[in-house]
């Protein structure tokens, strides 16, 4: 049915808001020690199921073609885990000035401390016609290299819950994390081609798991009478995640088009895309063990959940225009060869 269509397209998004409503009904259940047992089905289990379905579906063999594009490589991954932390770093010590909630502003930083999601900046930029294999590198890289860098950026400029020391975080990283993932893909090798043929949808079960997951987070504000959300804090946060990636977009596109940078234009949608698009799927895992059992663990993850659906959304409005411009400018770039 044509109403349907809606709904299955934007499924995780209402899966969201209808998980973070059933932890607001009920709270107890996802709780530590509740019937949920999330101290072990979300800690170990749901985790590392993300972690193995990242490693399961991550073509590491498609990467060859496009492992020679250098520059473009570290540009993008400089952009994203140097200069986007940096930035939101400086930012927050002007908002810190503000009334708006600290701990959501925190969550701001967490934000820009993620590495590029593997689907989300792969799929607009084929959408647009840009350099896929540039595209596929970068947010596979970048996904891997956050794994260690993430969490480092993260324990340097915001520290840690204070309850958990630097070894047990590390050591709950790779055994939950880095494990998962190279098992998924020794595992691959062996079923490539099972996996060719049936094309399971690994990003369907991925962001299913991932709802158990902040259900559960959730679960464990609601619980806590002591804290609560003021609407201003909310409302400013949401504006700031649109009028940064607003800026980040329009960045990365005026760097990209310098002339001494030598990007075509199909190179430029390839960074912009995965330049500024941060992943919700190996970041709200992260930061639950990271953060595990941290009274402000929910509201440093608000922000990234709010980022997740701003950037699908802002990058489908954009893909016409950014397709039109690509195309003229191919064409401008052509004539002038001729």
């Amino acid at each position: 049915m044509v109403f349907l269509e809606p709904i299955k397209k934007n499924w995780f998004l209402i899966g969201i808001v209808l998980v973070i409503v059933l932890a607001r009904v009920d709270p107890d259940i996802g709780i530590k020690g509740g019937p949920l047992k999330p101290e072990i089905t979300v800690k170990y289990l749901a985790v590392s199921f993300i972690f193995f379905n990242s490693g399961l579906s991550m073509k590491t063999e498609e990467l060859t073609s496009a492992v020679l594009h250098f520059r473009l490589h570290l540009f993008v991954q400089c952009f994203t885990l140097m200069f986007i932390p940096t930035v939101v770093w400086l930012l927050i010590q002007v908002l810190y000035l503000t009334p708006v909630n600290h701990w959501l502003l925190n969550g701001l930083l967490v934000v820009g401390c993620m590495p590029p999601p593997v689907s989300s900046a792969v799929i607009l930029t084929k959408a647009v016609g840009g350099n896929e294999g540039a595209a596929i590198f970068n947010s596979a890289f970048g996904s891997f290299l956050g794994i260690f860098v993430t969490p480092l950026l993260l324990l340097l400029l915001l520290g840690t819950s204070s309850t958990v020391p630097f070894s047990s975080i590390f050591g709950q990283l790779s055994v939950t994390v880095v494990v998962p993932i190279i098992v998924g893909q020794i595992v691959r090798r062996y079923i490539k081609e099972w996996l060719e043929r049936t094309k399971p949808p690994f990003g369907q079960i991925g962001s299913a798991v991932l709802l158990l997951i902040i259900y559960t987070t959730f679960c464990d504000t609601f619980s806590n009478q002591n804290l609560h959300i003021d609407q201003f804090s909310l409302l400013s946060v949401v504006c700031i995640v649109i009028v940064l990636q607003m800026c980040l977009l329009l960045l990365t596109f005026t760097l990209s088009r310098l002339g001494f940078m030598g990007y075509t234009p199909a190179d430029t949608v390839a960074i912009m895309f995965c330049s500024t698009h941060k992943s919700l799927t190996l970041g709200i895992p992260m930061l639950k063990i990271i953060y595990h059992g941290f009274d402000h663990l929910s509201h440093i993850s608000i922000p990234l959940l709010v980022y997740h659906p701003t950037q699908i959304l802002l990058g489908g409005l954009l893909v016409p225009l950014v397709r039109q411009w690509m195309v003229g400018a191919q064409k401008s770039r052509y004539a002038l060869r001729v």
